[in-house]
């Protein structure tokens, strides 16, 4: 069997998976944004509210190294209030969050501010300056806890208001635009 792979730009508001377990309530799902072939899944998760780069394939052991430590993730973070150094240096060295109702240390990774990054809008808006400034952050982890990047922003005193992936290894989301679905004949 030949194994394809995705690279896609995750919309605000979709789940990333295939199947919906929650009967209740009717969540997007990656299925709606191209005909994926059947075995395909995501590499690592966004949750719903994040947006950009994430990779599938049908092949579970490419899926497994892309998912390792050694692979970094890079992110854009917005964030409540205009970052301070300190914040930055505790992001790089590793912030106490929880995890599976446990404290964690995140491992060291990078950070650094940005000057606001060109995004399309959000299908939701985000507060604006009446509120308060906001600032940006490039935030470099090899790890992926369940919300890591969100979890350790609150932890440093400045709260996530948008996620987006923008690298995974050397895959950049480049040009792709929200729901952008692009085949590739590899991901490492």
């Amino acid at each position: 069997m030949e194994h394809r792979h995705f690279i896609i730009h995750k919309p605000y508001g979709y789940l990333s998976q295939f199947v919906n377990n929650q009967t209740k309530r009717k969540k997007k799902m990656l299925g709606e944004l191209y005909d994926f072939p059947k075995g395909t899944m995501a590499i690592g998760r966004l949750d719903v509210p994040s947006e950009g780069l994430l990779l599938l394939t049908t092949n579970g052991k490419v899926s497994e190294q892309i998912r390792s430590n050694k692979i970094e993730k890079e992110y854009y973070v917005q964030v409540d209030g205009t970052i301070t150094q300190d914040a930055i240096n505790k992001l790089q060295k590793g912030v106490e969050i929880g995890f599976n109702g446990k404290k964690y240390i995140t491992k060291p990774g990078k950070a650094f501010s940005i000057n606001k990054p060109i995004f399309p809008d959000r299908v939701q808006k985000i507060r604006d300056e009446r509120h308060g400034p906001t600032s940006w952050v490039s935030i470099t982890i090899t790890e992926g806890k369940f919300r890591q990047v969100r979890k350790m922003t609150a932890a440093v005193g400045y709260p996530t208001l948008r996620l987006v992936r923008i690298r995974i290894g050397e895959i950049l989301i480049g040009n792709l635009k929200p729901g952008d679905v692009k085949e590739v004949s590899e991901l490492i």
